[in-house]
């Protein structure tokens, strides 16, 4: 979304799921709130993080050169990392808010975590892609992406649109932030940085700025990762990822559902 809007790339996305599961482990240990209080206070708490960011770092760059942009994004990232840091300098164990109960259904061993965190990732999906293709919000979305220089003039609120964007684009970070803290109890302050280049990596695959390209791209790169794993060593499971995204940008440089934009000059 953000990339179809600003044409420019978060690289602090990562660290946004990275301080979503911070406030997942926040709430759950000092205000002892269940799972779904906690779920959508994460939310919450990394909407507001991400529209923070958007005005004090992306809006003053939005006309200059896309460079800024991206170093500004890498900092932003640093930043959070560094402030998680100095007040939790070593792993923290996120508490248990779901009982975990294993069905084992013909030799494939199956939870109700797993199946929680499934059911939830397609809900968010499926709102996501209502809200973008169904509502007048989404509708200025689009027509931003499509042209800022004019939407201004039919009365549409840019500025407004675009915190809008960071901020439904941090929630969900935040809700993954706290699915995964919840699947891999263990968190510390650099558990975004790999997390936030797949996440890049499946956008480029789907076709960057294709919100549904991009969830194809993820389904994609998950089922590579887990054949990797399943026929070689783990060690080479991020080779062959990153092996993936050189070859499709070789083949099909703008991705699955990706088009290339004319652009008349």
């Amino acid at each position: 979304m953000v990339y179809g809007i600003l044409t420019m790339i978060n690289f602090a996305h990562g660290d946004v799921f990275m301080v979503g599961a911070f406030l997942c482990f926040l709430a759950a240990t000092l205000l002892d709130l269940p799972f779904v209080p906690t779920l959508l206070l994460t939310m919450t708490g990394a909407a507001l993080l991400g529209v923070l960011i958007e005005r004090l770092a992306y809006k003053p760059l939005r006309n200059a050169p896309r460079v800024s942009a991206i170093i500004t994004a890498l900092g932003v990232g640093l930043f959070l990392e560094n402030l998680t840091l100095a007040f939790y300098p070593y792993p923290q164990n996120v508490p248990t808010l779901i009982e975990n109960i294993n069905w084992d259904l013909g030799g494939v061993s199956l939870s109700s975590l797993q199946l929680i965190i499934i059911s939830l990732s397609l809900t968010l999906m499926l709102v996501l892609d209502y809200v973008v293709q169904r509502t007048p919000v989404g509708m200025a979305m689009r027509a931003i992406s499509w042209d800022k220089t004019y939407v201004p003039l039919m009365g549409v609120p840019v500025d407004l649109i675009i915190s809008i964007t960071f901020a439904i684009g941090a929630a969900l970070a935040g809700a993954a932030g706290t699915m995964y803290a919840l699947a891999y109890p263990v968190i510390d302050p650099y558990m975004g940085i790999m997390v936030g280049w797949k996440a890049f990596i499946a956008a480029v695959v789907g076709g960057i700025g294709n919100m549904r390209g991009a969830m194809i791209g993820a389904f994609i790169l998950g089922g590579v990762e887990i054949m990797v794993v399943a026929v070689l060593p783990s060690t080479y499971r991020d080779l062959v990822v990153f092996s993936l995204l050189l070859a499709l940008i070789v083949i099909r440089p703008h991705g699955i559902l990706g088009q290339p934009r004319v652009q008349k000059v």
